[in-house]
């Protein structure tokens, strides 16, 4: 298979932008560990703030990472203007989500004008070796961009 083609030859410096305007993966200690066109691996240290009952990290942040991931991934082929959308995903959780890092690594299946379709897998690295813990398939849609809209910090209710 032949390697995708971006639309937008600054995709990386775009990407890169629209990745670390979004608090919620700086909040998750998400980064970008590497992206090409139609591919993204992120990174995520294990952080004890995460973890449900069991100490393992919890599912909806297994799921964010991945989430992201598709969009990241898909983004790299969108044309120069536009911002993206998820519009539906599958997640199958497939063990514990322990480690002492995470990866989350997407690649475009089918790339559209308006929708793309993408797989994304997440890893719990521990001491060298990676065990899949999850797996998505996602469906994104392609749109102008916007402005953003302003930050709100939360309001904390009075006593």
């Amino acid at each position: 298979m032949l390697p995708f083609q971006p639309k937008n030859p600054d995709f990386r410096a775009v990407a890169t932008d629209t990745f670390e305007r979004q608090r919620a993966m700086r909040t998750l200690g998400i980064s970008i560990a590497r992206l090409e066109p139609g591919e993204v691996d992120l990174a995520m240290d294990y952080s004890s703030d995460f973890t449900q009952q069991n100490g393992f990290v919890h599912a909806g942040i297994i799921t964010a990472g991945l989430d992201n991931a598709c969009g990241i991934a898909a983004f790299t082929l969108m044309p120069d203007g536009s911002d993206i959308l998820t519009v539906e995903f599958k997640t199958n959780l497939l063990a514990p989500a322990r480690g002492e890092r995470f990866a989350f690594r997407a690649t475009v299946v089918k790339p559209g004008r308006t929708l793309t379709v993408c797989e994304a897998r997440a890893y719990g690295c521990e001491d060298g070796v990676e065990t899949l813990i999850a797996i998505m398939t996602g469906t994104l849609m392609a749109l102008p961009r916007r402005l953003a809209a302003p930050v709100r910090e939360a309001r904390h209710a009075s006593a």
